[in-house]
């Protein structure tokens, strides 16, 4: 069966308040309430995409650079980068704002991999393929492919040798 619908970027916007249950000692959002959060917007934006089930297959990269503060509103942003057979790959990106002071700042971002799924939790056989459209989008797809050859071989998935897609960033710093 071939899925002849062509996906746009499936794009998300979730927002939070960070309350007293969600904070640490330091009145700081707990990294595990974070990553629950960005787990969930980004499973959104791939069930948009490929409009099944998707199940979390794999989390990278995610970057906390600063904390997040009790009272502070977040709002999460995920778009999908890329589609494969029947997985996707998601970006997410996680603001802090501090609405008294008027202040607003990136302090997450991370890469994860869904796999959508069918009526018996099998992967399905295909998802629709995505059209990048802004540089930054095209960015994004053109990487993706780098950044999935790591995963797998990281997850013993493939050799080194298989990399090809990965061999190139070394390629280019000869």
């Amino acid at each position: 069966m071939i899925i002849e619908k062509i996906a746009q970027i499936s794009y998300t916007t979730m927002t939070e308040m960070v309350l007293p249950n969600d904070t640490n000692t330091l009145n700081n959002l707990m990294g595990g309430r974070m990553l629950h959060w960005i787990d969930i917007c980004g499973a959104i934006s791939a069930q948009k995409h490929c409009n099944r089930v998707v199940v979390t297959a794999s989390v990278d990269n995610v970057s906390f650079q600063e904390p997040i503060k009790l009272g502070n509103i977040v709002t999460l942003e995920a778009k999908v980068t890329r589609a494969f057979k029947s997985s996707m790959e998601v970006h997410i990106e996680v603001f802090a704002e501090n609405i008294p002071k008027g202040t607003k700042n990136k302090t997450h971002e991370a890469f994860y991999t869904y796999v959508a799924i069918d009526e018996k939790g099998l992967p399905v056989k295909e998802i629709p393929a995505l059209i990048p459209e802004t540089e930054l989008e095209q960015k994004y797809y053109k990487t993706a492919l780098q950044r999935r050859e790591l995963r797998l071989v990281l997850a013993g998935r493939m050799k080194p040798s298989e990399a090809t897609e990965l061999g190139k960033i070394f390629e280019n710093k000869k």
